[in-house]
């Protein structure tokens, strides 16, 4: 750690927290200008940063290009993809209908989609909303056609690839992060309002608020102040691959700005979005049939963050990555927006966050392990279960990396011999290697919101 940032530290620490002090938000601003001039160069990919305090903007910033092509650097009112952020307005536009008693939390999604089979337990509205639901994540589906994410599809489509599948566990007893059921939910609003859900949430969230930089994503609509996406091959920047806005649908196809974030944050917090009943039920964390919480409400992750709760949501799509992160208690608002996949999105939006709180940040302490190790965990592993997606662990420069081939890829930093941190995934995760009678590596266990999901080696 910089010794201005131990400089910032000890200062928060000494003085009396208030947001009208003008040197404690200098030297805020000093620490996260060279934060961030260190991570991104001037002709690289970068960010957009956004801090509030006490709902005052206090620190605006963009780093990095946002046109490799055409040189043009990031300002801080550009707009980015933000993926699974996308999630928070669908899930506030299912508890606006449930307000107006147009649908209900313990309905089943049968009652909406009359031909999604019943699988020998009711799923509900809650479940889809708090990824409970046991359905299958449509994702990972193992699709021969390489260039499917490129088709334009109706969310009809989309359901009918997943439907039939088995459940993966029964509705309520575990959680998986499930972007199936953010979708489901999307066409339920449709069926519902009998508009599209590009439509509905234009009418019923964005245009209300005034959230002028949000909008659904349109490759085919010239939209100012849009930044390109990238990936990273190596040493090389490439642009992102070209997905479809029909395949994230309502789990990930919104576009927005940090200030755009920032207002949809307030507005929800002065519940003109929803009732203030409402609004604490989404923030509470879901509870599983044998009482097991979960760190997950309603379209947020409630996370503690070293003694601090906070509210939070990230986003990982083609060549974005995207984080806010909001602490009630002391009304603190961070936003973080990435046009890079290779971005290292949650390392940095925690370092950001702890810094706007006054805080020293932390991270996992990695360890050293011998070459050997490392090539024999090397190879391919398959899901348990019934995607049956591929796991590739592979080592590059000495690194080893994980990742399912056209989806993402993470390095990966060892905190024991055969335990692992996967770098910058939200929620954060790990993963573990196991060997055989014979010290055979055979199978890994990823863990994440502390649930396990097991992948066999096969090669």
């Amino acid at each position: 750690m910089n010794k201005l940032l131990i400089g910032f530290v000890i200062f928060c620490i000494t003085q009396t927290w208030s947001y009208g002090q003008t040197k404690q938000d200098k030297q805020l601003t000093k620490v996260l200008d060279d934060l961030l001039s260190e991570q991104f160069k001037s002709s690289d990919p970068g960010c957009a940063v956004l801090i509030a305090k006490g709902g005052q903007i206090v620190y605006q910033k963009g780093v990095g290009s946002a046109d490799l092509e055409l040189n043009v650097s990031i300002k801080p009112d550009m707009i980015f993809r933000i993926g699974s952020m996308t999630k928070q307005f669908t899930a506030i536009a299912i508890l606006q209908l449930v307000e107006q008693n147009k649908i209900s939390l313990k309905d089943s999604i049968q009652k909406f989609i009359k031909d999604f089979p019943f699988k020998g337990n009711t799923i509900t509205i809650e479940n889809l909303l708090t990824h409970t639901s046991g359905i299958v994540e449509y994702t990972q589906l193992d699709i021969p056609d390489p260039f499917i994410r490129r088709k334009d599809f109706t969310p009809k489509e989309i359901i009918d690839l997943f439907k039939d599948k088995p459940l993966e566990f029964l509705p309520g007893t575990k959680f998986k992060y499930s972007n199936s059921g953010y979708f489901l939910l999307g066409y339920i609003i449709e069926g519902i309002t009998n508009k599209s859900y590009k439509d509905y949430i234009q009418e019923s969230i964005i245009t209300p608020l005034g959230l002028t930089s949000t909008h659904y994503d349109d490759i085919n609509r010239i939209i100012p102040n849009r930044v390109k996406g990238y990936k990273k091959d190596n040493s090389t920047f490439e642009n992102a691959d070209y997905q479809s806005s029909t395949i994230p649908f309502s789990a990930g196809a919104l576009i927005s700005n940090n200030a755009d974030l920032f207002k949809w944050n307030q507005a929800l917090y002065n519940y003109t979005v929803v009732r203030k009943e409402t609004l604490e039920k989404a923030f509470t964390p879901f509870t599983l049939m044998d009482g097991s919480p979960t760190n997950y409400g309603f379209g947020w992750f409630i996370i503690d963050m070293d003694g601090n709760q906070s509210v939070q949501h990230g986003g990982n799509i083609n060549g974005f990555r995207s984080n806010e992160i909001y602490f009630p208690k002391e009304d603190v608002f961070v936003s973080t927006l990435f046009n890079c996949e290779c971005a290292p999105m949650e390392e940095l939006s925690e370092q950001i966050a702890f810094l706007a709180i006054g805080k020293v940040p932390h991270g996992k302490k990695a360890v050293d392990i011998e070459d050997s190790i490392m090539n024999s965990y090397v190879g391919k592993y398959i899901i348990s279960g019934n995607t049956k997606r591929p796991i590739i662990i592979s080592k590059e420069n000495g690194q080893l990396f994980a990742g399912i081939p056209g989806e993402w890829k993470a390095q990966l930093i060892a905190l024991s011999k055969t335990k692992f941190d996967i770098k910058d995934i939200r929620p954060s995760g790990t993963i573990d290697f196991f060997t055989d009678a014979s010290g055979k590596i055979v199978r890994i266990v990823t863990t994440q919101s502390g649930k396990e999901y097991e992948a066999i080696k096969t090669e």
